[in-house]
Formats: structure tokens, C-alpha cells, sequence
């Protein structure tokens, strides 16, 4: 075997720098361990130093290394330095959502933040709107408000002060009012007349007449409605005269009220009127019936009355009898009748009819 010089002196070479590397590392992995048990290594010294009797000579206290580092006092967990960084909770794999988002997109949606109410347009497409502060809105509890076989009632202190009531027209014929009395009915609300879709000729409903007297000879109290297709405000005014000249002599507890709405096949004289000309009409109809002495009431649904009309020039003067076929009402302003079921059945009338529930005690108004 040829022993080779170079070779022997670059292992020797090796070797020497590898001992001065491991030499390096054991002292560096001293320091650190040193370092990261400063406060322990302290602590330790307190205590050696706090349990030595102390000397009053001059005599030189001193301790070793092994005085403050003993094999009790370093453990594994010692050298984990990762501890020292913080770190994710990620055991549930979801992310937490702030509460502060939750309440800014509660405040964002319109079906929860108060501001808004929901309207169904006649094609079926809803839309959310927003509820105007300068329109009175109703402070009705629904949670007094009871139905009794159909018969809905609102409560106050334990005491029933709302009254239930149908409107009437040629639709049910003959209507036997004693015996709608017996069945609980307080007052009925009698169609006087209306002006034509198309033609726009007044005509007055076949069964008012009658109907009328016969509701009055049974005791029950009476109010009125027109069904209008004014396009202008002259005509309006010849409608509530209309009216007039048909009422005169009866006492009306409940209100003459002024109905407006669209044909089903979209033909009525009124499709063509804005919102602004839809009020003025029906302005200028309650105010001469207003002027003449009787109580007054704009008729319709939630739609035809938010999004049709000026709601907020008709509201401040005259009454509301709100049409919306729900267990309790969705229209956040103030209303006094609210006709809530379009299919009631009652004693004295055949097949179906609208009924109604007064909030309000007209005879007191």
C-alpha cells in the first residue's frame, strides 16, 4: 500500500476544522441556553445568595458555574425557542367574524334594519323602500290583535276597542243586514257608485239605495265609497258632489271613502296619470266631501298607496283604510281600517266579501 502525504495532511486538515466547528457549536448552544435562563440563573443566585449567611468581614463571596447551573435546573422545553412567537388558532379550519361586521351588515340589509319595507308591485316583483321620517308611522302592538273566527279584534288593556265591518257592493246582491248583525258585524261600508274604466261616465251602484236603507233600518253603522277614474281634479270634484247629492239626509258614522284603482287589463282611464296627478285627484275629492261635513278615508293597498300616490300630501289630512291580505299589517304608517281578508264568509251574505277592522271608534271622531 502507497501512503500518500497529501492525502494524510488534507484529513488531517478536515479533521481539525470539524473539531473546531463542534467545538464552536457546544459553546454557542451554551450561550443561548445561558441566555434564554438569564432570569432563572438569576433568580437561582438570589436565593444562593439570599440563604449564604452573610459575612460583615471582607471576605469575597463567590460562586461557580455549577453553582447556578445544575442538571436540575435545564430541561428539553428549555431549548424551545418557538414558543416565543405567536401562533394562529387554526384548530376549528374556520375564520371568526367580527361582531362589528354582523352588526354593519345587519344595518346594510334591508329586511332587518328598520328602515325599509317590502312592496309587491301587481306584476309580482317586490322591491325594498325606504320608510319616510316625514310620514307618521303606526304604533299598533299586532301582538293585541286577535281572530276570532275570522273575525279579527284589537285590544287595549284587556278591552276590545276596534269594530268589524264589510264593504258591500252589486257583487253580493241581496244582503240580509239583520241577520249580518246577529253574526257580529258592526258597521258596513256601502259602494255609492263609480265612474267607468273606459267611458268615464258616473253611474250609481244598482243595490246602493236599498242597501243603505235596509243596512240603516237594521242598526248597523254606515259609511260610503266611490270607485273614481278622475283624471282631473274638476272631475274629481264632480264625483264627490255626486256623492253628496246620494248621502244627503243619512247619518254616517263611518267615512266616505275614495277608492282609485287600475283595471285588471290595464285600460283604465287613470293608467296614464302621474304619481303627482293620481293625488291631486284624489286631494281634491276628500277635500269636498271634508268641506261638507263628513269624515273622510283614502282606500288602498300598500303599493298602490307607497309607490302610486304622494302618500305624505295626502296622510297629513285625511285618513287611511289600508288593503292587505296578511295576518297582521306590513304598512308602516298610520292607518284607521284595514280590510284584511277579500274571501270572508258571513251569515246574511252569500258567498264571499271583504272584511274590514276599524282601529278607530268613528262614532267618537
Amino acid at each position: 500500500m502507497k501512503f500518500d502525504d497529501d492525502n494524510y495532511y488534507e484529513k488531517g486538515k478536515y479533521q481539525s476544522t470539524m473539531a473546531a466547528v463542534i467545538v464552536f457549536s457546544i459553546i454557542a448552544v451554551v450561550i443561548i441556553v445561558l441566555i434564554a435562563n438569564a432570569d432563572k440563573i438569576k433568580r437561582n443566585a438570589n436565593k444562593t445568595v439570599a440563604s449564604t449567611p452573610v459575612d460583615t468581614s471582607d471576605t469575597v463571596v463567590s460562586a461557580s458555574f455549577d453553582d447556578y447551573v445544575t442538571p436540575s435546573s435545564l430541561h428539553p422545553s428549555d431549548l424551545d425557542f418557538y414558543d416565543l412567537y405567536p401562533v394562529d388558532d387554526v384548530s376549528s379550519g374556520e375564520e371568526t367574524e367580527d361582531d362589528s361586521d354582523k352588526e354593519k351588515e345587519k344595518e346594510t340589509d334591508p329586511a332587518t334594519d328598520g328602515k325599509h319595507t317590502l312592496v309587491t308591485y301587481y306584476d309580482g316583483t317586490q322591491e325594498w323602500v325606504s320608510i319616510s321620517k316625514y310620514i307618521t308611522t303606526n304604533v299598533y302592538d299586532y301582538t293585541n290583535l286577535y281572530d276570532q273566527d275570522g273575525i279579527m279584534e284589537y285590544t287595549r288593556n284587556g278591552r276590545v276597542i276596534s269594530s268589524f265591518g264589510v264593504d258591500i257592493s252589486k257583487e253580493q246582491e241581496y244582503v240580509d243586514f239583520n241577520k249580518l248583525k246577529n253574526a257580529g258585524c258592526d258597521f258596513v261600508m256601502i259602494r255609492v257608485g263609480q265612474r267607468g274604466y273606459t267611458s268615464g261616465l258616473i253611474t250609481e251602484d244598482e243595490y246602493f239605495a236599498d242597501n243603505i236603507r235596509r243596512a240603516k233600518s237594521a242598526g248597523l253603522d254606515l259609511g260610503v265609497y266611490f270607485w273614481s277614474q278622475a283624471v282631473t281634479e274638476e272631475e274629481a270634484e264632480e264625483e264627490a258632489q255626486f256623492v253628496l247629492d246620494k248621502i244627503k239626509g243619512y247619518n254616517l258614522i263611518y267615512p266616505v271613502a275614495f277608492v282609485m284603482e287600475y283595471s285588471e287589463d290595464g285600460t283604465s282611464r287613470v293608467e296614464s296619470l302621474t304619481r303627482n296627478e293620481k293625488t291631486m285627484v284624489a286631494r281634491a275629492f276628500l277635500k269636498k266631501i271634508d268641506e261638507a261635513g263628513y269624515k273622510t278615508v283614502i282606500y288602498g293597498d300598500k303599493a298602490w298607496l307607497i309607490k302610486y300616490l304622494e302618500l305624505n300630501k295626502v296622510v297629513s289630512d285625511f285618513d287611511v283604510w289600508l288593503s292587505e291580505q296578511e295576518d297582521m299589517p306590513t304598512y308602516p304608517y298610520e292607518f284607521t281600517m284595514w280590510q284584511y281578508n277579500r274571501r270572508g264568509r258571513i251569515d246574511g251574505i252569500k258567498g264571499d266579501v271583504n272584511f274590514n277592522i276599524s282601529m278607530v271608534d268613528y262614532s267618537l271622531r
